[in-house]
């Protein structure tokens, strides 16, 4: 009942259904928008984009990862192997599997160098490495590992989750330090050369040349990546190889280097430091190539520790350095057949024009004398060259000026790079007016030109040098560039082809004469009776050898005073020796260049012979 006075409402049935209906008409509408504007989304993403976002799903889904192709062997001339791939096995961890976060996986570390050898410089690069990679990728933590270290690890594997033993193809030279200053050696890729080098040609790589063979000839080494095309899942693991491509390998490279002689070279120079080349003036292939002190490249490839590359550093022998191509030494007379070259050749001198030696050589006009230690009387070239007259050659180059000097001797190679394909050569110094401005900004002077004419004053020549020089000589006037290149292979079981010849120089000089006098005062030097500075040289083998010795001072000498240097006569000189072989139709030419000695002729030239006898016992053409 309603209370007294309230007024009864009642309720419009009829007005209450036409009000549900049409918030149903507007509940439904707004549904039918919304289920509208689904189906055209869904229209939209699945029609119109429907491909490209299938594409990116797949690029999430699938991933194509490069695989680095195997790197092409070295061998010598003979297929000795002196570069080579070899499986090793490494440790690698995986970090997401190893437990305790950072404290864990420096516990683990040091759990498992009680068990096998750990540096502080793997620990490094592991650490290095382990900043560029996801939880989940491993990361290599020792490299070649020995059977008995897999053995203590295997016996301790389940104390380390996550640290796996790894299979890998590794550089390796079997020969260690003997090829390390030709063949050279592979390292890590650097930030400098990732920048450089072509992320496409190198993806997956890991290593690149560094020196010698191996840098020079890294494009035909390298060879092309391939690829495979994996199933990954949202973290990035791999479900299922879906295709690949293989990788081409790069060539198989041939040198023109005997090992054989190559060792008997080593063998000869022994603990000395200096060089010694031997090239077939035929065709300027490089015979033997050999710097003393060596090291042993295979330090570098992997990563060298910091104690070994500390102690080649402050090594006072330098053994990095590779004396036969980057060595810098005064010639001495050894520039002697070169400067009679430019004689002759220009018309100073005939063969049989002749100079008085009285033991010292005046500029005209000039009260200073210029020392000759052997006070010959009347030679001719010949005799200049057996004897070693260095007034002769005083003479000489003062007749021919410094210009007509240095510019006839620069058709020999002085002062430029032979182009010799081995990577790290120096170009020396050939002496000119034109240099001393450029370089130090004084004026020439005779006396200048006096002093290179024999070989001293600011002469450098590398040991290639001098034996590309002497092959123009023994291949009179042919100028046939020095090379270590012979041939290659494009994969194992291919024909291997012979590489093509370097595009040779321009001839040197025009008349036989020239050549033939330089021979027989080359050949009388080792032939001939003393005072010939190597007399006795060539006994006993059975062809005829043409050489020139040389002692190059360090330092100055005014009379019989040296200055700022030691009493031995070992420290105050360096010494070389030239020679080639047989004389009349040479096919070997020897260059052997000390850092000190007493002279050419009783420390170089020995070493020359030893050479000469390993290439008559060793080389098919010479026996």
């Amino acid at each position: 009942m309603n209370p007294p006075g309230a007024r009864m409402q009642v309720r419009n049935a009829r007005a209450d259904a036409e009000t549900f209906r049409a918030r149903a008409i507007v509940g439904f509408l707004l549904i039918a928008a919304c289920l509208g504007m689904l189906a055209s989304r869904y229209l939209f993403l699945q029609v119109y984009r429907g491909a490209e976002f299938g594409e990116t799903s797949d690029k999430q889904r699938i991933s194509v990862r490069s695989v680095a192709p195997s790197r092409g062997l070295i061998y010598d001339r003979n297929g000795e192997l002196l570069a080579d791939n070899v499986a090793a096995f490494r440790l690698e961890v995986v970090p997401e599997a190893v437990e305790g976060g950072r404290k864990g996986m420096d516990r683990m570390l040091a759990e498992l160098g009680d068990v096998i050898a750990i540096s502080d410089d793997d620990i490094e690069r592991f650490k290095s490495a382990r900043v560029k990679k996801k939880a989940f990728e491993s990361v290599p933590l020792r490299l070649k590992l020995s059977e008995d270290e897999i053995a203590r690890f295997s016996i301790n594997r389940w104390r380390f989750p996550g640290v796996e033993v790894v299979p890998y193809l590794t550089r390796a030279y079997p020969l260690g330090p003997l090829f390390t200053h030709v063949v050279g050696y592979v390292g890590r890729i650097d930030a400098k050369e990732l920048e450089r080098l072509d992320a496409n040609d190198y993806a997956g790589t890991t290593h690149i040349g560094k020196t010698g063979v191996e840098r020079w000839y890294e494009d035909e080494l390298h060879g092309a990546p391939g690829s495979e095309t994996v199933e990954v899942d949202v973290d990035g693991r791999v479900r299922r190889k879906l295709d690949s491509v293989a990788p081409t390998p790069g060539k198989n490279l041939y040198l023109s280097i005997d090992a054989r002689l190559q060792r008997a070279a080593e063998e000869a120079l022994g603990p000395r430091l200096g060089a010694a080349v031997a090239i077939d003036p035929r065709n300027g292939e490089v015979l033997a190539l050999v710097s003393e002190p060596d090291f042993d490249g295979n330090l570098f490839v992997n990563g060298i520790g910091q104690a070994d590359y500390t102690q080649l550093m402050q090594d006072p022998r330098k053994p990095l350095l590779n004396r036969a191509i980057a060595g810098g030494f005064i010639p001495g007379s050894t520039i002697k057949p070169y400067a009679a070259a430019a004689g002759l050749e220009l018309g100073l001198r005939t063969p049989t024009d002749t100079v008085v030696s009285t033991g010292e050589y005046h500029i005209p006009g000039q009260a200073r004398g210029y020392r000759d230690d052997f006070p010959a009387g009347r030679v001719d070239l010949k005799l200049a060259l057996a004897w070693s007259v260095n007034t002769y050659f005083y003479s000489l180059a003062y007749d021919l000026g410094i210009d007509r000097f240095s510019g006839f001797l620069a058709k020999f190679g002085f002062g430029a790079k032979t182009g010799i394909d081995v990577a790290g050569e120096a170009p020396g110094v050939l002496p000119s007016a034109e240099w001393l401005r450029a370089t130090r900004g004084q004026p020439w002077y005779a006396g200048y030109t006096v002093n290179v004419g024999f070989g001293q004053g600011f002469w450098v020549v590398t040991p290639i040098q001098l034996a590309h020089a002497l092959t123009i000589v023994a291949a009179q006037g042919a100028n046939r560039p020095p090379h270590v290149l012979r041939a290659t292979q494009s994969g194992v079981g291919a024909p291997v082809q012979n590489a093509p010849l370097p595009l040779p120089g321009p001839n040197v000089g025009t008349h036989a004469s020239t050549w033939k006098a330089i021979e027989e005062g080359m050949w009388l030097a080792v032939n001939g009776p003393p005072p010939s500075t190597v007399s006795g040289l060539g006994k006993d083998f059975p062809y005829a050898i043409a050489g020139k010795t040389g002692t190059a001072e360090r330092f100055s000498r005014y009379d019989e005073t040296w200055t700022t240097i030691a009493t031995s006569s070992a420290d105050r000189h360096q010494v070389l020796f030239e020679c080639f072989a047989p004389a009349e139709e040479p096919r070997i030419a020897v260059v052997v260049a000390l850092e000190s000695g007493h002279s050419g002729a009783t420390d170089a030239a020995p070493v020359a012979r030893q050479i000469l006898d390993a290439w008559l016992k060793y080389d098919d053409d010479a026996r």
